[in-house]
């Protein structure tokens, strides 16, 4: 069996680092214990890129591989998202970044919009 081409070898290499740089733990970060007694846990977004090319020169001679050229490349990166808190019975989520402020919005509705309508009922309720 023939041995195995450089680029492979490259490749091998580049993707053995990227499997020791992730794991769950990226995604699903460690939880921390909060004061009440609550756990808070990171949640963040991971994007990967991955290159790998080559290339020989001249032409081999006998048994002998030709002269090559070739390289790798990875890249990573790590955006938190959110934070999930468990405790109290409950289980939030709390947005990090700039759509934090609309989500959060859309969450104080229901409550609000329960609050005046109690507040509208007891009113009429109050007028007879």
């Amino acid at each position: 069996m023939p041995d195995k081409h450089p680029v492979e070898g490259l490749i091998d290499t580049a993707m053995q680092s990227l499997k020791e740089m992730i794991d769950v733990n990226t995604i699903l970060g460690d939880p921390v214990e909060a004061l009440d007694g609550s756990l808070i846990i990171p949640v963040s977004r991971v994007f990967m890129g991955f290159a790998a090319g080559g290339s020989e020169f001249g032409e081999p001679k006998e048994e002998q591989i030709a002269p090559f050229g070739g390289g790798s490349g990875a890249g990573i990166s790590i955006k938190p998202v959110a934070f999930l808190v468990v405790g109290q019975g409950k289980v939030r989520l709390l947005p990090v970044g700039s759509e934090a402020f609309i989500d959060r919005i859309f969450d104080l509705i229901p409550p609000l919009m329960n609050r005046t309508t109690n507040t509208n009922a007891n009113m009429n309720n109050n007028m007879y």
